[in-house]
């Protein structure tokens, strides 16, 4: 219990999706021996304790299902939106005053990556997300900067490295920790690493996926703003079309996601709370 204390004042504090995963594994863990522990010890059931202790596994998981389904459909049925829109932050705030976040910006700027746009979406409840944008000299690699509010009023980031190539697909390599669940548009070829927390590894990951595939990169044109909310745009009427959401005229009575949309979300969000694997697509 004391190393599972010093792990989520950690995780609190650092905001680490590894570390969440041991939390999580420690959890379920102490459950199932305490439990198990506290059955026999109180005389409660003369089984085996490993008996016992499976049962408290097993338990878990009827509990943890339950939370996560619920979870899933007060999101559905909620104003929250799955795909925000974007628009330009002109507040200023862009970057948290947070050591390493300010260490990530020297980085971008001693490798020439220039901040093309700053965004920001409201997502309700005096929600935001910030996003910042920045571009390589060739402007063939735009990385995106999203800064996500996590419990305890910490704010972690998440990178996406993106390019587009001749032949017109849209390259994207990220470290997402969201469960997704849904799907993507068949030009777009994408691959989430949400353990990797180091921005240089994950752009060197996209570069190899692109020289690996023997791609040519063509310049970004446009902003990025325009290309992030016709992105949200595209994932929300392909989502709709292969019945990941339901239709615009239904979902103020059903919710936003079919029953199967919720079942793919369900079980992305076990692999990555459990394994840190997202689904592949």
């Amino acid at each position: 219990m004391t190393f599972l204390l010093v792990l989520a004042y950690a995780n609190r504090t650092l905001a680490s999706p590894a570390l969440a995963i041991l939390l999580r594994w420690g959890r379920w863990a102490a459950f199932s021996f305490g439990a198990a522990y506290l059955v026999q010890a109180l005389g409660w059931s003369d089984r085996p304790y490993w008996v016992l202790w499976m049962t408290a596994f097993l338990v878990w998981i009827i509990l943890e299902t339950l939370y996560t389904w619920f979870a899933i459909s007060a999101l559905s049925l909620s104003p929250i939106p799955l795909f925000p829109r974007f628009l330009p932050n002109l507040s200023g705030e862009e970057w948290p005053a947070r050591k390493r976040m300010m260490a990530l910006r020297d980085w971008l700027r001693r490798n020439r990556f220039h901040q093309v746009q700053a965004l920001v979406a409201e997502i309700g409840n005096n929600v935001q997300l910030r996003a910042s944008v920045y571009q390589d000299e060739a402007r063939g690699l735009r990385i995106q900067i999203l800064f996500l509010p996590v419990r305890g009023g910490t704010v972690t980031a998440c990178y996406s490295a993106s390019s587009q190539t001749s032949d017109g697909l849209r390259y994207t390599t990220d470290n997402l920790f969201l469960p997704f669940g849904g799907f993507y548009p068949e030009d777009w070829s994408i691959l989430r690493r949400p353990l990797i927390r180091s921005l240089p590894r994950l752009i060197a990951l996209h570069r190899k996926r692109l020289e690996g595939d023997g791609k040519t990169v063509e310049p970004w044109s446009g902003e990025p703003l325009d290309d992030l909310n016709f992105q949200q745009s595209q994932l929300d009427r392909v989502n709709t079309d292969l019945g990941f959401l339901f239709p615009r005229d239904q979902r103020e009575e059903y919710g936003k996601m079919t029953f199967e949309g919720r079942y793919r979300v369900w079980k992305e969000v076990w692999m990555l709370n459990y394994l840190g694997v997202p689904r592949q697509y």
